[in-house]
């Protein structure tokens, strides 16, 4: 039943032949129309709507609930908002806001119950335990799913909800799916593959933390057609078809030391990008860190650069005083410039670096924070290409990670998650991030 094609990238994709699943009756007398998005060499494909070359803008629902995976909603939205789209952020708690799988709270745009009568293009659910539990049981949304799924509009999940919310509704009835490779096992081994998005019709599925990027681009195509997927792809610093680019550049390595539990901080601001915040506090926490996230606002909520709000644990002055085994600065503008401005995280970073303990940062904040501080003098670094001629070009490395003694930088959203990883392999080394990686589906060499 399956055949390979050649894609444009020149990856072998595999699709389903041109029979077509059926979800309803109705599903079964509508016609449909192959359509290929080749993110990724394993991205698979079959048969699907479709879609509108050129909407004005189109409509999301990304609800959320307590303990779905920070990640997979940060970068969804995140993405879905640089294409264009209306994304309206939807908590099925009784409360706007809601604290995610890793302890990182968000505040939702409104409650579930508000959406009943809206119309969306695409509803996109984010996994987590207990996170897709939680949407699982609500009854709204899966009404809603539903309805959208024999509508032949865009439904989407990924990590758990296609084994949870999804397969328990019945919309991935004789669909192929992909999930998390821990919850393989709930879906028919008939229609179940590996593939890191797999779409079949108007449901498209994916597998973890480590596969939302292409997850999210495969909707900004289906959604609004390969030159705009194009045009949001080129900003996230994502690797390259051919991943020819360098992972890590390390220069005068030095081993990191901590306590036996490492404390971090990661303070944040009005603008900072929140897929590099997020990314990082995520997988630190895996990593069993203490991760300490500090506003640099005078309050504890602030809205990040594509309008998501976060809450951070304390306040910047609240942390004036304590010891911190590494401070990592999330990029975004006007984020790293509210970073750079902010005294007492200065004075903070000037104690880290007079006592030689770790500094990271990414996208804007190498360039924004520690060379306009003079804090990488004689030290190797890279940063978001856009402000790379802020760096000398003595000092710039076009690596998508470069260590330099107790300094890290990295690129921008598409290079958290290395990133992230690699700071997790200075502390404990390369067993424990790989482990880190498999959890979240990420390749880490």
């Amino acid at each position: 039943m399956a055949m390979a094609t050649s894609s444009s990238f020149g990856a072998s994709l595999s699709r389903v032949s041109t029979w077509k699943p059926t979800f309803s009756a109705r599903l079964a007398s509508q016609k449909s129309t192959l359509r290929l998005f080749p993110i990724s060499s394993e991205m698979h494909l079959s048969s699907g709507p479709v879609v509108s070359a050129s909407p004005p803008q189109k409509k999301v629902l990304v609800p959320i609930g307590f303990g779905n995976e920070e990640i997979e909603v940060v970068v969804l939205v995140d993405i879905l908002r640089r294409a264009g789209a209306d994304v309206l952020v939807a908590s099925v708690e009784e409360k706007l806001q809601v604290e995610f799988s890793r302890r990182v709270k968000m505040v939702a745009d409104t409650h579930i119950s508000s959406c009943d009568e809206e119309k969306f293009d695409l509803i996109a659910l984010p996994g987590g335990m207990p996170g897709s539990a939680r949407l699982q049981e609500c009854q709204l949304l899966k009404k809603m799913t539903i309805e959208q799924a024999e509508q032949q509009k865009l439904v989407g999940a990924i990590s758990t909800s296609p084994a949870f919310p999804l397969l328990e509704w019945g919309v991935l009835e004789a669909r192929m799916a992909t999930c998390h490779p821990g919850f393989t096992d709930k879906l028919s081994p008939t229609f179940m593959t590996k593939a890191k998005v797999q779409t079949d019709g108007c449901v498209t599925t994916s597998r973890g933390p480590g596969t939302v990027f292409d997850f999210a681009l495969s909707f900004v195509e289906q959604l609004y057609g390969e030159e705009k997927r194009n045009e949001v792809l080129k900003p996230l610093v994502l690797p390259s078809r051919n991943q020819q680019e360098t992972l890590k550049s390390e220069f005068n390595p030095l081993n990191w030391k901590a306590a036996a539990v490492p404390q971090v901080l990661v303070p944040v601001a009005t603008g900072s990008e929140e897929m590099e915040a997020i990314i990082i506090i995520d997988v630190l926490r895996r990593a069993n860190m203490k991760v300490v996230v500090a506003s640099v606002e005078e309050d504890l909520q602030i809205e990040a650069s594509r309008k998501v709000r976060i809450v951070a644990d304390k306040r910047i002055e609240d942390v004036k005083d304590s010891c911190f085994d590494i401070i990592v600065l999330p990029g975004g503008m006007p984020g790293a410039e509210k970073l750079h401005n902010c005294k007492t995280l200065k004075k903070i970073l000037q104690r880290q670096v007079k006592e030689q303990r770790p500094i990271g940062a990414i996208c804007a904040a190498p360039a924004v924070i520690l060379e306009a501080n003079g804090w990488l003098k004689g030290k190797k670094a890279t940063c978001h290409p856009t402000f790379a001629e802020k760096l000398s070009k003595r000092r710039l490395v076009k690596s998508r990670v470069v260590l330099d003694g107790y300094t890290i930088t990295s690129q921008g959203p598409g290079t958290a998650m290395e990133f992230a990883l690699c700071i997790v392999d200075k502390f404990f080394g390369k067993e424990r991030a790989r482990n880190i990686a498999n959890g979240l589906v990420f390749e880490y060499p």
